[in-house]
């Protein structure tokens, strides 16, 4: 093992090992309604844990919150890696030499983002509970400590995930390190396909096993130094967790493993009634109209519904809608781990003047990212599709406009049309991060079956959105093939599951709203014949009629710009190419290096310092 890998795993033992990190974890009595602590995930007590032998009942709890603490604290590095490094954000003249230098793929040892130890440190906390844990314990006939056992799994997992996909291949544990010894030992180092190796089977023996669910929260007072008068920040503490069958999709999408990725993110679906019912929301509330209001005929249908599920209301402070995994972060410093992201996307969440502060107030010109040309491009070549205000049934008139998709006035929002300068970025403006939504699961399940053979069953994700209406009045770009394999495969479609997902909406909907049905322009053979003609002009195809293969990539390519539109700034965005490109190494059959080029295609305009077609060079030093 070398030298930085001996000084990552020995830090730990200078009074970070596990036993330490939990040492000053200040444990309640064990209570579901976690209101009144003074630190989001410290709960009041004077009792301490040391080497704890978890063999209580309650210390699952205790731990699991332990190990959420470990992730608030790699929150920001993870979404700063994963976009500054994308296609979707650029640097400006306020950007942070650190942030420049992941930016163009410069960055070394000393990058401040560059952490690969907060990683460790949540791997370590759940190796520990993982080794010591005993999981006989019952209530009655209720194993309690299941669930929080399968979420030590989980988030180990995801960890991991993180560590191979930002350094490649990394040293692998899972035994606690507690001792100086343990450190000195020559570890294995396994890429993405060693880690779900040696991690998938355990973690199928608990698939299924819902999260840990703890009631509500307190993260703090908003907007106050003195916490008087003001609006509480509450979490909801089953949506901090990491759903088992989410993390195992992850694990095997991101090796290959199409069939068993749709399965894991299907089962996930299928066994929480409350993602399917926020799996698709309508893209926009009233406010719009004010932007737009010149590109929309005022004989459109502008009500799209309830404004409360708006794609806005998302993001909003204590909003769960579309929400699977949220990395909660304090509402102020004196209530525990703070974020900067706010601040460096320009908004100013910690302001301690009151919470009578309007947006406009809290904006913060000095902002350090922008949306990138090709963000905001994408968004603009989309169309808006909307029916005809009339009498008449809505769905057999669908007419266009160049509006564009309208998620990106929300993802970086503007008070007017013209005021592009006055644009902040609302989706940390909550001090939430985000790791998993509905629309993350759709869209890895669509990626995942376009990748088995089944690019109608994916579009079908962006268009109609896959529920029983399928069966009564089948899509004309569905065949018979896809149709099997909804029920049954993927059992969508299956007597059993069928009524689950009567209310499904296509995701590209989010944006650009009536995209279902017959009549909607937006239709199968147009938009991939669209996307085959962009990518015969930039990634020279051969010549030739198109196969399966071609229409494969077409759409693969269509999902990720819908990743683009819909997940903007969230942190996923270089793993989702990186992944992507690996796709297209793997399975493609144009050329060898197809995913590479096109990845180097993509983030060329960032003008990097290292040849983004070799894969060695998408990986970060290891510190």
């Amino acid at each position: 093992m070398n030298n930085k890998i001996k000084a990552i795993l020995t830090s730990w033992q200078t009074g970070r090992a596990c036993r330490h990190l939990l040492a000053g974890l200040v444990c309640c009595a064990a209570s579901a309604a976690l209101t009144a602590c003074s630190d989001l995930y410290e709960a009041e007590s004077d009792r301490q844990i040391y080497d704890p032998a978890l063999d209580e009942k309650t210390d699952s709890m205790f731990f699991t919150l332990g190990i959420l603490k470990s992730l608030q604290q790699a929150a920001d590095q993870y979404v700063l890696q994963g976009e500054m490094r994308g296609d979707l954000v650029q640097t400006n003249s306020h950007t942070a030499t650190a942030l420049r230098q992941l930016a163009n793929f410069s960055a070394t040892t000393e990058c401040r983002y560059d952490s690969a130890y907060l990683y460790y440190r949540v791997i370590n906390n759940c190796n520990y509970y993982l080794a010591h844990r005993d999981t006989t314990l019952r209530t009655g006939s209720r194993q309690v400590a299941l669930p929080e056992y399968a979420e030590a799994l989980a988030v180990r997992a995801w960890a991991y995930m993180q560590l191979a996909k930002t350094y490649g291949r990394v040293p692998f544990y899972t035994q606690p390190l507690t001792s100086i010894e343990q450190a000195n030992q020559q570890l294995p180092e396994l890429d993405l396909q060693g880690i779900a190796d040696a991690l998938i089977p355990e973690m199928l023996r608990f698939s299924g096993t819902p999260v840990p669910t703890y009631g509500n929260i307190s993260a703090g007072v908003l907007n106050s130094s003195t916490g008087s008068n003001q609006e509480e920040k509450i979490v909801t503490s089953a949506r901090t967790m990491l759903p088992i069958d989410v993390v195992l999709g992850d694990l095997y999408l991101e090796t290959h493993q199409y069939e068993q990725a749709a399965r894991s993110y299907f089962r996930f679906l299928a066994n929480n009634s409350w993602a399917i019912r926020q799996a698709y929301i309508l893209p926009t509330s009233l406010y719009m109209r004010t932007i737009l209001e010149d590109k929309l005929p005022a004989t459109s249908s502008w009500t799209l519904g309830n404004s409360a599920f708006s794609w806005a209301n998302i993001f909003s402070i204590g909003s769960t809608s579309d929400i699977v995994t949220y990395i909660p972060l304090a509402a102020n410093r004196l209530r525990g781990v703070t974020t900067d992201l706010p601040r460096i996307f320009g908004f100013d969440f910690y302001s301690t003047t009151g919470g009578s502060m309007s947006s406009a107030e809290r904006y913060l010109p000095e902002r350090q990212i922008d949306a990138s040309d090709a963000y905001n491009a994408l968004s603009e070549a989309q169309t808006y599709y909307y029916t005809p205000y009339t009498t008449q049934a809505a769905a057999t008139v669908v007419l266009e406009s160049d509006m564009g998709d309208l998620r990106r006035y929300i993802t970086m929002h503007q008070t007017s049309k013209n005021d592009s300068a006055f644009a902040v970025m609302e989706k940390f403006n909550n001090a939430n991060v985000p790791l998993y939504r509905t629309a993350t699961v759709y869209l890895r399940l669509a990626e995942a079956m376009n990748r088995m053979g089944y690019p109608r069953a994916a579009f079908a994700i962006l268009k109609d959105g896959i529920s029983p209406d399928m069966l009564t009045e089948r899509p004309a770009y569905i065949d018979d093939a896809t149709m099997q394999m909804l029920q049954t495969t993927v059992p969508f479609l299956s007597a059993e599951n069928r009524e689950k997902f009567a209310n499904n909406w296509g995701i590209h909907s989010r944006g650009c709203y009536y995209t279902r049905g017959a009549f909607s322009p937006y239709q199968m053979d147009t938009i991939v014949g669209r996307k085959l003609a962009e990518i015969d002009a930039q990634m020279a195809l051969p010549a030739g009629l198109r196969t399966l293969a071609d229409t494969i990539n077409a759409v693969e390519d269509l999902l990720c710009d819908e990743m683009a539109l819909e997940l903007a700034f969230e942190g996923t965005r270089f793993g989702d190419l990186t992944r992507l490109a690996r796709h297209k190494n793997h399975d493609n059959p144009y050329r060898e290096n197809f995913g590479s080029e096109w990845l180097a295609a993509k983030l060329a305009y960032k003008q990097p310092v290292k040849d983004l077609t070799q894969e060695a060079n998408w990986f970060l030093p290891l510190r």
